[in-house]
């Protein structure tokens, strides 16, 4: 299975022209082992240097790809943060051209970071079908302890060895799951955004995205079985929804509430006593039945207009209750120049039909958390060692962690 870029580059129906830095994506048994071919395909020459932590160097049936100087990190507390970034940079060579991640999540943050910072190429090599972002154009990193996104480049190409991918411990390919699924609520924030107040969507940018999550929930319940067919799709889906990101710029297709309650979680908030050693695909899993349930809540109502107020400011006091001290700066510049700035009462209450059929494509709570289930997959917050008593909080602070319109920053309006 081979994504080539061409096909969604130039003009689109949206008004505006989309075009991709990562040329091709190849989703194939064994592909790594003509890395050498690839790359001068692509057009990628010069001194190599790969990027591993020691899982990922011997992992099963991984074909190093050859280079000239390795990097192989320590993975005990290794996350895509500042000291492993500081740590790569320090160990590269001077004169290295191109550089290779090969590993999962993590790696190819670490790696994308380095390669901005070099201006640097990069080919993306995953190990493990876990997450969206191997195509991203952004790291997704925590950075003084704050969950956010800086800056990177996307992988000129990209070899997925399914060979590698499907001997990957089952928990990663799962996570990866759990990520694509977040879509179905990421998509629907977008979408609500969009019908109040204009918000730039590109229908077909949100068809890519669903034909993801359509991928990935066709092929799911066949991952346990290690089906490379499985693993092909799920890639796949993985693989897609990285690159509307791409086309869209930022991550505002793949990424609403669902991703919002993980990345609090994940930046351990005093006010919340949290550490969760899940992967982050098990937590947006996790987060998108929770957001679910909430959503298909309010769509029962019929009228919203009874239960409305104006929105409240995101103050000084909300934000040091929510967040603390430690991270009060980074929260209160994300929150400058709210978005929802301008949605009224009215305006709400005018376009809660809609709103509802929006909600109404999202699966329900129940649907998702028994697919979770029977796959095998995170799917309480005790799953992922977060007291449940901490729900009421989750759902009220997580909406902060990004000045993006989702119903869940919505829900400060709505009194029920």
């Amino acid at each position: 299975m081979i994504i080539d870029s061409k096909q969604y580059n130039g003009p689109c129906s949206c008004g505006r022209s989309h075009q991709m830095a990562t040329r091709l994506a190849v989703i194939e048994p064994g592909c790594l082992a003509d890395f050498d071919r690839y790359l001068s395909e692509a057009g990628l020459t010069g001194k190599r240097a790969a990027i591993y932590d020691e899982n990922t160097y011997h992992a099963k049936n991984l074909r190093r790809p050859a280079a000239s100087q390795e990097i192989v990190l320590s993975p005990e507390n290794l996350h895509a943060n500042e000291t492993a970034t500081a740590e790569v940079l320090s160990r590269l060579d001077t004169d290295v051209e191109v550089l290779v991640a090969v590993g999962s999540g993590t790696i190819h943050d670490i790696t994308r970071y380095c390669a901005n910072d070099r201006g640097l190429p990069f080919v993306a090599c995953p190990t493990a079908a876990s997450v969206d972002g191997f195509c991203s154009t952004v790291s997704a990193m925590t950075w003084g302890g704050f969950k956010k996104t800086l800056p990177g480049v996307a992988p000129i190409l990209v070899l997925a060895d399914i060979d590698v991918i499907k001997e990957a411990p089952l928990a990663l390919a799962l996570s990866g799951v759990g990520d694509v699924l977040g879509k179905y609520t990421a998509l629907a924030d977008w979408k609500i955004a969009h019908a109040l107040t204009g918000e730039f969507l590109c229908p077909e940018i949100e068809a890519l995205t669903r034909k993801a999550v359509e991928e990935v929930y066709a092929c799911c319940r066949q991952i346990g079985s290690k089906d490379p067919a499985a693993f092909q799709r799920l890639t796949c889906g993985l693989l897609l929804s990285g690159l509307a990101m791409q086309m869209m710029g930022n991550s505002r297709p793949a990424s609403g509430a669902e991703h919002h309650i993980s990345h609090i979680i994940e930046m351990e908030p005093e006010s919340l006593g949290v550490h969760s050693s899940a992967l982050h695909g098990e937590k947006v899993g996790v987060g998108t039945a929770l957001a679910s349930g909430v959503y298909h809540d309010l769509a029962k109502l019929e009228s919203i207009a009874p239960f409305v107020k104006e929105y409240p400011p995101v103050t000084e006091a909300i934000i040091r209750e929510a967040y603390g001290d430690r991270l009060y700066d980074s929260i209160a510049q994300e929150n400058q120049n709210d978005c929802m700035g301008n949605v009224t009462p009215a305006l709400l209450a005018e376009h809660w039909g809609e709103i509802r059929e929006i909600i109404a494509q999202i699966p329900t709570r129940d649907e998702l958390e028994a697919l979770y289930r029977e796959i095998g997959a995170k799917t309480t917050l005790e799953d992922i060692q977060v007291d449940p008593a901490l729900l009421p909080k989750l759902l009220d602070y997580s909406p902060l962690v990004r000045n993006r319109m989702t119903l869940m920053r919505i829900r400060r309006m709505i009194c029920i």
